[in-house]
């Protein structure tokens, strides 16, 4: 019994200590604590959704979820060949293009209107706190924080591993001028070294002039957070971004619901929506769109153009690597979407609606 309780102690103590490494961040405390307390969304010590948002679906099990996750090998296909690219240099980018590069799942830069943007980016092997595990397709990993050039705006969506990711932030540190980010992620930010007056953290339905001509609206999104054991301390957001010229809808994690139409209405028409697509199952139908919700948030919004992310890069689901853009071009044969599937790399440019793209995943 001793040497069980040795060993059980020494578990638990190892536990402790890895989590309170700086890659899980911090949990929100002081002035930011108090000010999340006072969020309208914020209710038993943690934020909420609009709509009841049950992790897993009515019915359903966790343990039945565990082992087809686990377990489940006939469905969770990965790519057999390496994933195609092409390597823009956006060091040496024309300043007068508009463009997006997309680096895989939801990190890509843009340039648009003269200002440097990037999102969620995720630059390491794993979108995980260890290494060896949801590791990166072959193929997806051609960039580093060294192609980054100076980036003007830094946008989080939220903190989970596949969309904020501690090395590649450490690494983008000294280039990046403004952060914008969910309300709460601020607290990793700070404990990584960032100096929190250029830390622009927002709840929903916040505005921010960040001057020039650009302006950001933070808007509801549908999902969770959280970096370890405790969730939904900080929030989940999407954002609108204003420039002079464009309308761009950058959406991060969310399942359908009512925010999509009461978004586009408010602020739509938009040139552009980014939204998710992947990573989906019917057994956690609230926090991830299917391919036929992505198109109808799309719509929702009254978005003139869709560009579907959340893809091609990491194993976050059960569903064959590729499906997600299989089943929604397929499906928009019917709705007729202008939709844009670059691949990593690949140059989208921001103002050219006539743009075509290849089925860069068939037969990969």
């Amino acid at each position: 019994m001793l040497i069980f309780l040795s060993i059980l102690f020494l578990v638990i103590l190892a536990v402790f200590i890895f989590l309170r490494l700086p890659r899980f961040g911090k949990l929100p405390s002081g002035d930011r604590l108090k000010k999340i307390s006072q969020s309208p969304n914020y209710k038993n010590g943690q934020f909420q959704n609009l709509s009841d948002t049950p992790m897993i679906t009515e019915g359903v099990g966790f343990f039945s979820v565990l082992q087809q996750f686990l377990f489940d090998k006939k469905t969770r296909v990965k790519p057999v060949d390496t994933i195609p690219s092409v390597k823009t240099d956006l060091l040496n980018l024309d300043p007068a293009k508009d463009v997006l590069v997309w680096f895989g799942h939801s990190s890509y830069f843009m340039q648009v209107d003269g200002k440097k943007i990037l999102v969620d980016p995720v630059f390491s092997t794993a979108a995980s706190p260890v290494s060896f595990n949801i590791k990166a397709f072959n193929g997806t990993n051609i960039y580093t924080p060294d192609d980054i050039p100076e980036i003007d705006f830094l946008f989080i969506t939220h903190d989970h591993w596949d969309h904020l990711d501690y090395k590649t932030i450490k690494a983008l540190k000294p280039k990046i001028k403004s952060i914008i980010c969910a309300l709460g992620v601020g607290e990793h930010l700070e404990r990584w070294g960032f100096d929190k007056i250029i830390i622009n953290e927002q709840n929903w339905n916040e505005e921010i002039n960040l001057g020039d001509g650009f302006a950001i609206n933070t808007v509801a999104a549908r999902h969770f957070s959280g970096r370890g054991f405790v969730r939904n301390k900080s929030i989940w957001v999407s954002f609108v971004l204003k420039t002079p010229t464009m309308k761009i809808f950058i959406g991060g994690d969310s399942g359908y619901d009512t925010h999509f139409p009461e978004i586009g209405n408010t602020y739509g028409p938009f040139d552009l929506a980014i939204l998710e697509n992947g990573q989906y199952n019917k057994n956690w139908k609230y926090i991830h769109m299917q391919p036929s919700e992505t198109l109808q948030a799309a719509t929702d919004l009254q978005a003139k153009r869709l560009f579907p992310v959340h893809n091609s890069k990491f194993p976050l689901s059960v569903h064959p690597w590729d499906e997600p853009l299989k089943i929604i071009t397929e499906l928009n044969k019917e709705v007729k979407l202008n939709l844009a599937t670059p691949m990593i790399g690949e140059e989208l440019f921001l103002k050219d609606s006539d743009q075509e793209f290849s089925k860069w995943w068939e037969g990969v």
